[in-house]
Formats: structure tokens, sequence, C-alpha cells
């Protein structure tokens, strides 16, 4: 996999022991802390092996639901859903750390826990259906950015019955535009690209790609070094390439003590993620 880390699956009876609300899913995050001696760091939480779910509520008409989990030591992460006669959506998520986890945060500078609330952008979605996102995506909210993939998520559930029509996420139909767009400008989506038509004369050929090179710092630190040149091949009925040009891309990520990301926008609605 892309990411290493636990899965989570939460189903939540209501009081005739049917399902009202299911979710799987993958997720950890890169937080940047303080550290004692005034330097920033980056620091990756994944979720344990051992997940509850306390808390968690179906939700009705005049009630949100809430899908809940805490894990580790001390960490909680919960997202509250809302719904109207024809749709439910995301809210707020809420991210609560804490540093006093020395296997996480070894050295930080504040002690106990700290809260992120960040409002979800995901579009809403249709009664009687499933949001399914198999590829990943990050939320970006002050020092945090929140990585999910692998996600299978429905609230409201009628009948019992997870349904089988489902509603992916746009980074699982890349070439297919969003019907809602999202209501938060500094979310990304990874390996997903916006493509022109196929020309109907044959192409120039392109050249190779220029070398760009690209750093990511953690504090005043730098972590990632990478001095690339990139070139995409989108196979479709006519083979498109697309050179990255250096000269416009923007590098951005995060560092973690085992895992670095790195993303790539090269001002076209172009996203490379690593």
């Amino acid at each position: 996999g892309f990411f290493q880390s636990y899965a989570v699956e939460v189903d939540i009876k209501d009081a005739s022991n049917a399902t009202c609300l299911y979710a799987d899913w993958m997720m950890r995050f890169l937080i940047t802390y303080e550290s004692n001696n005034g330097d920033y760091k980056t620091t990756t939480l994944n979720l344990s092996s051992s997940v509850t779910h306390n808390g968690s509520v179906c939700g009705n008409d005049t009630q949100a639901a809430l899908v809940a989990v805490q894990f580790g030591e001390g960490h909680s992460w919960s997202v509250n859903i809302t719904k109207n006669n024809e749709t439910y959506q995301g809210d707020f998520i809420t991210l609560t750390y804490n540093t006093n986890d020395t296997a996480v945060f070894p050295d930080a500078k504040r002690k106990g826990p700290v809260t992120v609330l960040v409002k979800d952008p995901s579009h809403p979605v249709q009664l009687n259906t499933v949001f399914v996102c198999h590829n990943s995506y990050f939320i970006e909210a002050e020092n945090i950015t929140q990585i999910f993939w692998n996600v299978t998520m429905q609230a409201f559930v009628q009948n019992g019955t997870v349904s089988k029509k489902e509603s992916r996420c746009p980074a699982d139909t890349p070439t297919s535009a969003p019907t809602v767009p999202p209501t938060v400008a500094n979310v990304t989506t990874a390996f997903t690209t916006t493509l022109s038509p196929a020309p109907t004369t044959a192409p120039k050929p392109v050249e190779n790609p220029d070398t760009g090179n690209y750093s990511l710092k953690s504090g005043n630190k730098t972590c990632f070094l990478a001095t690339v040149g990139l070139q995409l091949n989108v196979s479709q009925d006519k083979p498109l390439l697309i050179n990255i040009n250096p000269k416009t891309t923007v590098a951005d990520g995060a560092c973690g003590n085992t895992t670095a990301t790195l993303k790539l926008n090269d001002g076209n609605s172009t996203l490379i993620g690593f």
C-alpha cells in the first residue's frame, strides 16, 4: 500500500440492532510541533491496532450523526454528519492529539491534548448511497495534514443495509469534475490531473522534461530533496505526454519520522503526490 496503517471499521446499531451508520477507512496525520529547543518538527501519527468508537451516534432528522474514534495514547478523531431531505454531508472534522505521547512527540515543548477543528470539504451524498474513495486525499489545516484512503462510509443507513449504490470521490474519477466543488480552498487530492482533449492531428514530439530541484523544510532544516525531470504519459485512445515545468511547479508537503510526503503543483491543476 501507499501508506502502512491500520484500518478502522465502525458499525453503529440503532435501538432495534439494525445498522444505522457504517464507516470503514484508513487515515494518518502529519503534525508539525515545536520541540523543547525551539525547532519545529513534523511527526507522523498513525492509528494503533486498538481503536474504540465511543460516542458514535446514528443521528436523525434533527440530530447530526457522529463517527468518533479513539486510539493510541489519548488521541481521537471524529466527524459529525448532517442530512436534509435528500442528502447527507460531513460538517466538521475534529482531531485531538496528545503531545504527552512520547513515542510520537518525544520532545514536544507543549504538553497535553491539542484539538484542531476543520470544515469537512466533501460534497453532499444522496441518501441511501454509500460514499467510496479508494485513492488518497488530503485535508490541510493549521499545522496538520490529514490523509485518508480506502474510505467507505454511509450515514443514515436505511433498513439496516448498507447501499450498493456508490458516490465516488473526485480522486477516484480524475477525468470527471465533481458535481459540487469542495468548500475548502486549500484541500488537495493526490494523483489527479486535468487533461485537454486529444488533438485531432498528430501531436508534435514532446522533448524530455526539464530537471527541477524540489525541497521541503522541517523548521529551518531541509528534510527532503528531489532533483528530477517529470513527464506524465497518459494512456488513452491517443497517448498524451505532459512535461512538468519546474519553473512553474511548487513543492509542498511534510516530513515525518518514517514518512515524507511531497506534493508538486505545476500551476495548471496538475498535482503529483509522492
